[in-house]
């Protein structure tokens, strides 16, 4: 009887432990920016940004490629700097966010790629249309957050995506089919 307790015990410590070894991220929105580049008929790059973005992130410092992020960003939260660009980015022959109001990105693994380097590989969904991608992801510092005396993490991330595969393709080749997206993220460990 003896040794089934301590059996029992030992599974539970384990299951415990590995319940335990990625935790829970709070992303900081104030903090957090998820851009996107595009080449307007080759004359200039057109840099937009999306200003929400939701979502949660598990992670293990210890060992990152346990970790997870699944993200949401409502499309109309999308801003170039320019107010008549926006508004038509918005309509049906881009994003179409009547129809299709967020984006998303929910990681499906994670892999090393180097000192403090991480290959995140995930389902990205735009406009209704899922396809994988891979973030090429720099881990920028983790530690004790100075002002809120947390554990906290930061992130780079980018990847290159063609738009006209989430049928989001208007004046494609004229306004480019290539487009950059540069991923920023600060959070801090949920309470």
């Amino acid at each position: 009887m003896t040794f089934k307790r301590l059996a029992l015990a030992s599974l539970l410590a384990v299951a415990a432990f590995g319940a335990q070894a990625a935790d829970k991220y709070n992303i900081d929105p104030t903090h957090t920016q998820v851009e996107f580049t595009y080449s307007h008929m080759g004359f200039s790059n057109i840099t937009g940004r999306f200003d929400t973005v939701q979502g949660e992130f598990l992670f293990d410092p210890a060992n990152p490629t346990q970790s997870s992020v699944n993200i949401t960003i409502p499309v109309e939260s999308l801003s170039t700097g320019v107010e008549k660009l926006d508004e038509h980015l918005l309509k049906a022959d881009f994003f179409d966010a009547a129809t299709y109001p967020t984006a998303t990105f929910k990681s499906t693994g994670v892999t090393a790629a180097g000192d403090n380097a991480l290959k995140v590989a995930g389902d990205l969904t735009i406009h209704g249309v899922t396809r994988p991608v891979v973030l090429d992801v720099t881990i920028n510092k983790i530690g004790e957050h100075p002002m809120a005396k947390v554990p906290a993490a930061g992130f780079d991330a980018t990847t290159t995506i063609l738009r006209s595969d989430y049928g989001v393709g208007g004046y494609v080749p004229v306004v480019g089919d290539e487009v950059r997206i540069d991923i920023t993220v600060e959070a801090t460990l949920a309470k």
